[in-house]
């Protein structure tokens, strides 16, 4: 099982930050040609400059998700606890503990162990008969 996160210098331009994660998640839609993709949902923390960050970073994987044509589901982070853990305010030694235990996967990296996450919950969400 394929998975990792990726890491951009914070002294590197932000158009080309967006742009690696744009490349890099287009590069994974082609390589696995997935019929979805799961996000995690924003969650507006204490710091507005992190939240901004992280929004823009999800619109690159959005719109490389557009872009291949592939639809995009988001699920709220209190969700993908209660589904993966139980409990909605789990801590991430919890996440990556059912990870490991529901993949059989250790995952030390805690982007790569929260997206896990988010795809747990996808693939154990109820279909609609529109989907």
């Amino acid at each position: 099982m394929a998975h990792g996160s990726w890491s951009t210098s914070p002294v590197e331009r932000q158009e080309l930050r967006l742009k690696t994660i744009f490349d890099g998640v287009t590069g994974l839609l082609a390589q696995h040609a997935p019929d979805v993709v799961a996000l995690e949902e924003s969650s507006v923390g204490a710091d507005a400059r992190i939240a901004l960050s992280v929004g823009q970073a999800r619109g690159a994987a959005l719109v490389a998700c557009a872009a291949a044509g592939v639809a995009a589901v988001e699920y709220a982070p209190a969700h993908v606890k209660r589904v993966v853990c139980g409990y909605g305010r789990a801590e991430k030694a919890q996440i990556k503990r059912m990870v490991r235990l529901v993949l059989g996967v250790e995952v030390t990296d805690d982007h790569a162990s929260d997206a896990l996450a988010v795809a747990i919950c996808h693939a154990t969400a109820p279909r609609t008969a529109a989907a």
